[in-house]
């Protein structure tokens, strides 16, 4: 269920490989035809063309190759609703603090149509202009007019708790976006052709993964003559990049972000359990006899995809990594994608685990209606998002206009989803081509769950780009299940606003502690037999329990 917005950005790159209707630079051909056409079948079905439009206030970021006044989505919805939108517009740079200030001024808008990956509410926000009465609840208004939405409300509880407050209203809408290889972060991708050479098979469990890292390094796989191969590499980013989570999850359940372990509805931390230390001395020693690169634990992307990609021999025998294009190219005529493999999670002493949260969705809000609206625009701001809780209203704001952006498949194209019907082509960009301003792209991502991803055209080739996320989804496949059957939700339980800043506060010098001990334990700066108690105790000074007690009770309120 949950992703920071950088990893909301990684899904949406990676998005961009599948979905390539959502670049801006699409093909021009058929623009006016194709917005007049929408915009008048919208208009026959919706809009009392006698009546004068609805005029809206509308805050929003505005991103390059997009002028949203003229925008062919916005004509589309401006005619389908009856509705004349003034924009307040503003560049993705400083977009929040220009949103703030919005809002500090009392002349805010009458609605905020966000972005999620620039500037979406946080659940925080949510609370406090909801609480206040800035934002107003969307309950009865879904109730009369917005089938689509309340359909997902009573069908999907994930979709509910990130949107529901704990006094029962909706005070605005997440972007919902389920990136199913995002939900899975913690990947491990292995050399195969190294493991076909020296005689392996996949390994399976952890002892098996550290003999399999003796080999690389030791028998020589890439046939030089010289050690120069780094058995084991990862990265310091938020793209599954890192190597504890991974290797931990043998041992006990590491979320890779603030070590929370959920156990019969009572919320605690993994990182001073018995089994943390024993999974902090099993990655030492993989660190101790040369198997794990030391700059995985301090490089950046940019570093980690020059191993990926050395020059004079290829040198990198497993990766950390949500995907493999953060360590290897995966464009036509690559040399190295194909090697790469993805492995289940290991088994360990004490379990077989998969980091998982919410695949790029993030709590909080993108769009809200505020109380300077009038009753009309309320209705029809909530009957034009209705209409992108659509597959057909989705895609023509996401991604653009049909025919322009996207077409109905053809005969034999396969959709990415097994077994699902093919609804969506993507039309591909061609280079040099002037945007078609189609679209509202991340201002337009509403309601995308899994099975509206799965429904669009994809590739078989997955070493192709074009099936580069069909690729992506069947590695994701070997992690699904492994998740603890108690998980903590923290990405959509509803902490206390009394209570957010210090539990922000908490949050981040305890994750920035456990992550610099960690390194310390593997790395031998510091010592599991001496200094451990002194670690668990340090822990605690920085009041941890006071950190779980607020958790616990945001969960407690958020799960009733």
């Amino acid at each position: 269920m949950k992703r920071k917005a950088s990893g909301l950005l990684a899904g949406v790159m990676i998005l961009g490989l599948v979905l390539s209707a959502c670049s801006n630079n699409e093909k021009n051909t058929g623009s006016a035809s194709a917005t007049s056409s929408a915009s008048q079948q919208g208009a026959a079905t919706n809009a009392t063309t006698s009546e004068k439009p609805v005029e809206i206030s509308v805050f929003a970021v505005q991103e390059n190759g997009i002028e949203l006044k003229t925008n062919g989505f916005t004509k589309l919805v401006q005619d389908k609703f009856n509705i004349k939108f003034d924009f307040q517009t503003v560049p993705s740079d400083g977009a929040k603090e220009k949103r703030q200030i919005s809002l500090a001024s009392g002349d805010y808008p009458d609605a905020y149509i966000l972005t999620a990956y620039v500037d979406q509410f946080s659940q925080a926000d949510v609370l406090k202009y909801g609480e206040q009465g800035v934002f107003v609840p969307l309950n009865d208004l879904i109730d009369q007019y917005a089938p689509n939405i309340k359909a997902v409300i009573e069908k999907d509880p994930t979709f509910k708790a990130f949107n529901t407050s704990p006094d029962g209203s909706i005070y605005g809408l997440a972007a919902y976006a389920e990136c199913y290889h995002c939900s899975y972060p913690n990947k491990m991708w292995v050399n195969t052709k190294w493991l076909e050479k020296l005689k392996l098979e996949v390994p399976k469990t952890t002892e098996d993964f550290k003999k399999m890292l003796q080999a690389f390094k030791n028998d020589d796989p890439n046939g030089n003559g010289i050690k120069d191969e780094l058995p084991l590499s990862g990265s310091t980013e938020d793209y599954g990049v890192r190597l504890i989570p991974y290797l931990m999850n043998g041992f006990i359940y590491n979320d890779d972000r603030n070590f929370l372990n959920l156990s019969n509805g009572k919320v605690d931390t993994a990182a001073n359990k018995p089994e943390w230390k024993e999974g902090l001395a099993y990655i030492k020693s993989l660190y101790d006899e040369g198997l794990i690169d030391p700059g995985a634990f301090t490089q950046n992307a940019e570093a980690f995809k020059k191993i990926g990609e050395n020059a004079s021999a290829q040198i990198l025998g497993a990766a950390a990594a949500m995907h493999p294009a953060i360590f290897v190219n995966i464009d036509a005529g690559n040399a190295h994608s194909s090697d790469y493999s993805p492995i289940p999670p290991l088994t360990g002493p004490y379990g077989s685990y998969a980091t998982h949260d919410a695949g790029g969705i993030t709590a909080g809000a993108k769009f809200v209606i505020t109380n300077k609206a009038s009753e009309e625009a309320k209705i029809a701001l909530i009957k034009m998002v209705n209409y992108m809780y659509s597959p057909e209203g989705q895609t023509n704001g996401g991604s653009g206009l049909e025919g322009i952006s996207w077409r109905k498949p053809e005969a034999g194209e396969q959709a990415l989803g097994k077994d699902v019907e093919a609804k969506f082509a993507p039309i591909p960009a061609k280079e040099g081509d002037a945007p078609t301003n189609s679209g509202w792209s991340g201002m337009g991502h509403f309601y995308m769950p899994k099975e509206y991803y799965d429904s669009f055209v994809s590739a078989t080739d997955i070493y192709a780009p074009e099936g580069y996320v069909r690729r992506l989804n069947e590695a994701t496949d070997l992690y699904l299940g492994h998740e603890p059957k108690e998980l903590f939700p923290i990405w959509a339980v509803w902490v206390d606003p009394a209570e957010s800043d210090e539990a922000s506060i908490l949050q981040t010098n305890i994750k920035n502690y456990v992550q610099q001990n960690a390194l310390q334990f593997v790395t031998g700066n510091k010592s599991l037999d001496k200094d451990w108690d002194s670690y668990v105790k340090g822990l605690d000074s920085l009041n941890v329990a006071r950190y779980l007690e607020i958790l616990q009770k945001a969960y407690d309120a958020t799960s009733k």
